[in-house]
């Protein structure tokens, strides 16, 4: 047998994660959870504070949630026996992709198995040779492999920079047959908000195209949780391409796009990752159906999680931490600099009964390596007084404040 090791990529790589090992600065990488990812979690039999899970809303553990996917079992087994255009069609796909298409207020919705394979599916189906896609430079992994996938030429603007932007397409509009603009909503690292204001009317001056990732934004921003549309007061089809995921305050898996019916009609019939991969499991699709109707009808969940985000960016302030532009998210970096001290304060925090994950390069540059602190509607404020309260301990045990 070959020696893998001997690929330079993966040497570097193993080299590394030995010496993390060693010195047992990633052991809060991968911790098995025994149960549910809510605010309180349980791993290796100790009780810990969850800060760092996607479930923003605490729906993870939602009581009717889980109903629905259990009677989807009961009904329709565990599989759905093939993919979506042949024989993987379930009537309860179909309800799904509609209110999905209900929720972002747009003609219709497609639904995939993967959220990562939704960005790669839209730019590498739609746009090819003779099309420029234009990337924000911290915009999700699966957005540049969209944008590899594809045959399109593709370029980055500097993060948030209007300026830049303009530029690119000032440059290059005449050059290609289409141009698209795709950011995120919310940056996952980050943890700011795309200037979509002002990434529309760019777009509409040089005839582009627009397309958002909301996998952090969908229950988080705008009065309801709806969105960026909601939360900067755009109009239904101001964005082209909606992107969404299904694993985040949707407690499922999966991924999704809405827009103008032509547009989804083309995604059926030509979108690799819907044609060649098998549908959504029906006890998955039931979750993130029931997870839809539980967020219009618990409207004080998005409060909640509004609310707690913004208490915990102002305590975390005041105790001297850089959070960078995270305002208005569940998404807060609390930036720590080098790598060995990041997973050094996690693992302090995890000492103190608070798993908070961190965040090196190269997700991050070099120096900025953070602790990604995800805030859940469900936090109580005991919990958070807690939080804060290690954080200070441990920021100053480590000379950060």
């Amino acid at each position: 047998m070959t020696d893998i090791t001997k690929i330079e990529r993966v040497a570097k790589l193993l080299k590394r994660e030995r010496k993390l090992r060693l010195a047992r600065l990633n052991d809060v990488y991968m911790k098995p959870i025994e149960g549910p990812t809510d605010r309180l979690v349980t791993s290796e039999k100790k009780d810990y504070i969850m800060l760092g899970s996607y479930s923003y809303l605490g729906l993870i553990n939602h009581p009717e949630i889980k109903k629905a996917a259990k009677e989807a079992i009961d009904k329709y087994g565990t599989g759905a026996g093939g993919v979506r255009l042949l024989t993987g069609t379930l009537d309860l796909h179909k309800k799904l992709e509609k209110k999905i298409a209900e929720f972002k207020n747009t003609e219709d919705a497609v639904v995939y198995s993967s959220g990562y394979v939704t960005n790669e599916a839209i730019l590498s189906s739609i746009f090819s040779k003779g099309d420029l896609i234009v990337i924000d430079r911290f915009a999700h992994a699966s957005i540049y492999s969209g944008c590899i996938l594809s045959k399109a030429e593709w370029t980055r603007f500097q993060h948030n920079d209007m300026e830049d932007l303009e530029r690119i397409l000032k440059e290059n509009r005449e050059k290609y047959n289409n141009i698209v603009i795709a950011v995120d909503g919310v940056y996952s690292m980050d943890g700011d908000v795309a200037n979509m204001p002002e990434i529309i009317e760019l777009a509409k001056k040089y005839d582009a195209f627009t397309m958002v990732d909301e996998a952090h934004a969908i229950g988080v921003l705008g009065e309801t949780g709806k969105g960026v549309e909601e939360y900067f007061g755009l109009k239904k089809d101001d964005i082209d391409i909606k992107m969404g995921t299904l694993s985040k305050t949707i407690p499922s898996v999966g991924g999704y796009i809405a827009g103008k019916k032509e547009l989804m009609t083309f995604l059926r019939y030509s979108s690799n990752p819907f044609i060649f991969s098998a549908a959504l499991p029906p006890p998955s699709a039931a979750a993130a159906l029931k997870a839809f109707e539980i967020i219009e009808n618990e409207p004080e969940r998005v409060k909640n999680v509004q609310n707690k985000a913004k208490e915990f960016i102002k305590g975390v302030k005041e105790l001297g931490f850089d959070t960078l532009r995270s305002k208005d998210t569940a998404i807060i970096p609390v930036i720590i600099g080098t790598e060995v001290k990041t997973f050094r304060f996690a693992n302090k925090m995890e000492k103190q009964g608070i798993i908070v994950p961190p965040v090196v390069y190269p997700a991050v540059p070099r120096d900025g390596g953070r602790l990604r602190c995800c805030v859940m509607a469900t936090h109580t404020d005991e919990d958070m007084d807690r939080i804060l309260k290690a954080f200070e301990k441990v920021g100053k045990e480590l000379q950060i404040i």
